[in-house]
């Protein structure tokens, strides 16, 4: 029996520079930390190889200390790292693979850089890989697969780009691979790298996945894959298994009238301080909810490893109670209705700035007016 690892897109090196500093060096710490608990699994799982299916560098710039730190992060399995060249570290004159093949690293690294068959655990099973040497292929480097002899071995192929027909979206690269490729060259497995979620495709034909997310993601991001293949022509048995930290969830609330959702649909989030949220909010709220509302999500973005807040779609719709509470006559109140015409003119070119401007005057006014302004306090004679 064969068991292998796949993995791919570590992206290690990404900037992620949307991020402020601390956050941005956390991520970009954790794709150590990924590559560390892949290796930890290989290793506890008696894994025969570790195929990395392209991508393992976010680009081929990267730095020597990240690169060694990578190679540290893989010492925890004793096995060899089958990588292939992707579209982000394509196999060029000078790349990433070749400044490692200069180094002497604790992990037992085969750099799958050309189109040749490589013997794994003896000549039991043979790894065909599919090396990018450019960062877009307009042919499919898969097609040798079909032609290549492997003397009864189990037969893997290994590549980076997007099998026809069968994504639900396009991948990144677009390096084409025939969707019948599995069927053609008669693999029993075909480990794939470049869509960033896991996906069984097709029967032996899997994407891996990013093992940790990058970005707010409805493709099932964050595991590798375990497969075991008892010989040549057998099922494969692919078992997905978790292996991201962090959360990156994107959500949709809709508030009308109140924000009595909102907490409970954060509250299912079970680890907000390793939970990163794009949340966009629609919905129509009075002013007082609004700043129920302020006030809620600085708690949440005070928990949270990170907040990204859409509300565009989320409209200020002041009430009669809100205006009424506005305790203001004369000219002032003048100025305030016809801020509230403008804020729910959905054509007036300034609705945005009397929304605020409308808000703003609604808690300034509650600010002075202190306790009393809830009930509380001295009553009003």
């Amino acid at each position: 029996m064969i068991r292998i690892l796949h993995t791919a897109d570590w992206q290690v090196g990404k900037p992620f520079g949307q991020f402020e500093a601390d956050r941005r060096g956390e991520l970009r710490a954790e794709r150590f930390a990924v590559v560390a608990r892949i290796a930890a699994l290989a290793q506890a799982r008696g894994c025969d190889a570790v195929l990395v299916a392209g991508d393992a560098f976010d680009d081929n710039t990267v730095s020597d200390r990240d690169l060694h730190r990578t190679m540290e992060a893989m010492a925890g399995f004793s096995g060899p790292w089958i990588m292939l060249p992707g579209n982000h570290d394509a196999a060029l004159s000078e790349s990433v693979w070749t400044r490692l093949r200069r180094r002497s690293g604790q992990a037992s690294v085969v750099i799958a850089d050309r189109p040749e068959p490589i013997d794994l655990k003896d000549g039991a099973a043979v790894i065909l890989p599919a090396p990018l040497t450019r960062r877009h292929e307009g042919a499919d480097l898969t097609a040798w697969f079909d032609h290549a002899e492997t003397s009864g071995a189990v037969r893997i192929g290994l590549a980076h780009g997007s099998v026809a027909n069968r994504l639900p979206a396009k991948a990144e690269s677009g390096n084409p691979i025939a969707d019948d490729r599995t069927e053609r060259a008669r693999l029993d497995y075909l480990a794939l790298g470049d869509w960033h979620g896991f996906v069984e495709i097709a029967l032996r034909t899997v994407y891996a996945g990013t093992p940790e997310p990058d970005h707010y993601p409805a493709n099932e991001p964050g595991h590798v894959a375990i497969v075991e293949i008892d010989g040549p022509g057998a099922a494969p048995r692919i078992e997905r298994v978790r292996t991201a930290r962090f959360d990156w969830r994107a959500m949709e609330l809709r508030l009308d009238g109140a924000i009595d959702g909102l907490d409970a649909a954060l509250a299912e989030l079970t680890r907000p301080g390793e939970t990163l949220l794009d949340l966009t909010l629609t919905g129509s709220l009075p002013l007082r909810e609004r700043v129920r509302l302020d006030a809620a999500l600085g708690e949440w973005s005070a928990r949270l490893f990170d907040l990204r807040l859409r509300d565009a779609g989320l409209i200020d719709e002041p009430d009669a109670e809100d205006l009424d509470l506005i305790d203001v006559g004369g000219f002032v109140r003048v100025a305030i209705d016809r801020l509230r015409e403008r804020a729910a003119d959905p054509q007036d070119p300034e609705r945005a700035a009397a929304q605020l401007a409308l808000r703003m005057a609604y808690v300034e006014h509650r600010r002075l007016l202190g306790p009393a302004a809830d009930g509380s306090g001295a009553a009003k004679g």
